[in-house]
């Protein structure tokens, strides 16, 4: 598909076992599943998406860095959203939009995922929608980079 942006979406640790994984929490939902939601809901939007998803750290930064020609992030940094300064500076030095995702409201859990380092560097974060958590950050981000456009004429 064809389409004047594009969005990363990056799933970080343990997505790759959604499905399965504490489904009370995260849904019965696979990885696979979102993804294609997550398809299904750019095509609609005019988007185009690339998909990632990693346990490392690195691998993460590295995708990141290796994207910046894109026109936004959509990240869903998992455990990382407490702990990772380094995918923080990531997303910080690309200049680009993001949007911090997450299926579970951390806000509503255990103290420590209250936290986030990725948010600050992010034009926003939306959590506790489940699977629909993804379908407002495209629709977040496309609205957001628009609005950019907008304002640069």
């Amino acid at each position: 598909m064809s389409s004047e942006f594009t969005i990363l979406v990056i799933h970080g640790p343990n997505l790759n076992f959604l499905g399965t994984r504490e489904p009370e929490i995260y849904g019965k939902n696979t990885l696979d599943d979102i993804n294609s939601l997550i398809e299904k809901k750019a095509q609609e939007l005019s988007l185009s998406i690339r998909i990632f998803q990693s346990n490392s750290e690195g691998s993460i930064i590295d995708i990141i860095q290796q994207n910046c020609d894109v026109s936004g992030i959509i990240i869903n940094p998992g455990a990382y959203t407490h702990t990772s300064i380094a995918i923080r500076d990531a997303i910080a030095s690309t200049g680009l939009p993001a949007v911090e995702v997450h299926l579970s409201n951390i806000h509503a859990r255990e103290e420590f995922r209250r936290n986030s380092f990725i948010a600050p560097v992010c034009v926003g974060q939306i959590s506790g929608f489940g699977v629909h958590s993804y379908m407002l950050a495209l629709e977040a981000i496309k609205s957001n980079i628009l609005a950019q456009i907008d304002i640069r004429r």
